[in-house]
């Protein structure tokens, strides 16, 4: 069998194995993707954003506890930073989930940004498919910390969760931007600490400044306590309730179509640039690139558009 099969068959093991290949970028990893393909698009997708030291994974360690305890499977995908230096990450969220570690309805996949920014991974969304293929019910996507302006999260979940809390400096700096308008669920997380009221209400007010539609989702600003549980029931009502009006409202269609053109779009680019750049460094032009750059006599608009046309495959 294959690993594709395999995983259609419940093999955990070849999960995990085809994720790896995903991650390493195996060609071979491209073929039991098509395979899986045909059964994904049943899982709720959650995604969990927010600045470093907000509490996402501690967070996420509750959301899996809830779902858990409404027999329903789920798949964490947690992105870790990768050192700029050494290639390596250490893989932290692991351990705010441990307690699940022996759970066979619980699947953590830990993946490093590898240089990707947007506070995902490259393979984000093909490991999200495998455990979609999987049979998985939920699948929550926690991202690295990220700042005001990496959303990739958006194009990738079904519902977006903006964590943030208390006695972070300028509340309000922290929040405005991309983040404020990506958000479907605010958390203010760490309520228990002191301005968790304010950022509450700070949150609140720029979001009814927003003006939407009657008719749009209007997103509410919860707070929990993850360390104690405390509002995470509440969370997942908060959850269920977005993706109901989702579905109700047809929205849930419009974020499958854009998610498919991300998924095709950036495939094709990755493809695209392999390809060229394969065949461009194969023929030793590559090399006559760099060498005309540094002496000047070529411009690196002129030899993009000399690839282009064709002359690295003549």
């Amino acid at each position: 069998m294959t690993l594709a099969e395999r995983v259609l068959d419940g093999d955990i093991r070849a999960a995990a194995r085809l994720m790896r290949d995903i991650d390493d970028r195996f060609k071979s990893a491209t073929d039991e993707l098509k395979t899986l393909y045909p059964h994904t698009g049943n899982a709720y997708i959650l995604g969990i954003t927010g600045p470093p030291g907000a509490g996402k994974s501690t967070l996420v360690d509750q959301i899996i506890a809830a779902y858990r305890k409404k027999d329903l499977l789920v798949g964490v995908v947690a992105i870790d930073p990768t050192s700029p230096f050494s290639g390596g990450a250490i893989l932290g969220d692991r351990i705010r989930m441990n307690r699940h570690a022996d759970d066979a309805g619980v699947f953590i996949r830990s993946l490093a940004t590898r240089g990707c920014l947007g506070g995902l991974s490259r393979s984000t969304m093909d490991v999200v498919n495998v455990m979609d293929a999987m049979g998985m019910d939920v699948i929550v996507v926690e991202t690295v910390g990220v700042g005001q302006d990496e959303v990739d999260i958006v194009s990738t979940a079904h519902t977006t969760v903006v964590v943030m809390v208390p006695g972070m400096g300028d509340d309000i700096q922290a929040i405005k931007a991309g983040i404020l308008e990506i958000g479907d669920v605010f958390v203010v997380n760490k309520a228990d600490r002191d301005g968790a009221d304010r950022t509450a209400r700070e949150l609140t007010a720029m979001l009814e400044m927003k003006h939407p539609e009657p008719e749009a989702w209007q997103p509410h600003v919860l707070k929990t306590e993850g360390c104690r549980g405390v509002g995470i029931d509440e969370l997942i009502e908060e959850f269920t309730a977005h993706h109901t009006w989702l579905k109700e409202s047809g929205a849930l269609q419009r974020l499958i179509e854009e998610r498919n053109a991300k998924i095709f779009t950036d495939t094709l680019r990755q493809e695209l640039f392999d390809t060229v750049f394969g065949a461009i460094s194969d023929s030793g032009m590559y090399r006559q690139i760099l060498n005309g750059m540094r002496d000047r006599s070529l411009d690196p608009y002129t030899a993009v558009e000399e690839v282009l046309a064709g002359s690295a495959f003549s």
